[in-house]
């Protein structure tokens, strides 16, 4: 019989621990299961430059990112006070989120079999977004992709910065992780 804790175990997560992990051990040639690429966490940041004008707009693009992802997203605040942008020190002008265990892997599940296949013109990501530690960026143009949100409802189109933060050997090993979650990488260069 199952315990609690595995009947709440997401999906890919499950699917990464009892199988992706031990075939990404035989592929990548690796001595140890601990030199596997493993996702460690990911962080959603919104950008509300359209704050500055009308604050309460902050409140909305709040209440979107809790329910795409299910936890609290916290405000951000400027740095410094840009006269040119009418941005004073400490004003709240975006929203981050990071996310971690089984809320992480329900998360990218959705982002990778519901919300990227209803992008308009959809062919895959970019496979030039890693950077030199491995870590993936993709920029997210309409929250509306996503099903928790409802289209009447929406203020305001905005934008998110979605990072995958991985833990690997360099961006060879990364994308072979997310091949086995079946990211939808573009083939070709």
């Amino acid at each position: 019989m199952a315990t609690a804790t595995e009947k709440n175990t997401a999906r890919l997560r499950k699917l990464y621990n009892e199988k992706i992990r031990s075939e990404l051990k035989q592929e990548l040639g690796v001595s140890s299961i601990m030199q596997v690429p493993v996702l460690k966490k990911i962080v959603l940041n919104v950008g509300a430059g359209f704050a500055v004008a009308n604050p309460k707009s902050l409140d909305s693009v709040v209440a979107e990112i809790a329910a795409i992802t299910g936890q609290a997203p916290v405000k951000t605040r400027a740095k410094e006070a840009i006269s040119n942008f009418k941005l004073r020190e400490g004003l709240a002008i975006g929203v981050t989120v990071t996310l971690r265990g089984n809320r992480m892997y329900e998360f990218l599940d959705r982002l990778i079999n519901i919300a990227l296949p209803r992008v308009r013109d959809f062919n895959g990501v970019s496979p030039k977004s890693f950077d030199a530690r491995g870590n993936y960026s993709l920029g997210v143009k309409e929250q509306i992709i996503f099903p928790e949100i409802n289209f009447d409802d929406v203020e305001q189109i905005h934008g998110m910065d979605v990072t995958l933060v991985i833990q690997s050997a360099g961006p060879e090993h990364s994308a072979k992780l997310l091949e086995k979650f079946n990211f939808p990488l573009r083939k070709g260069k």
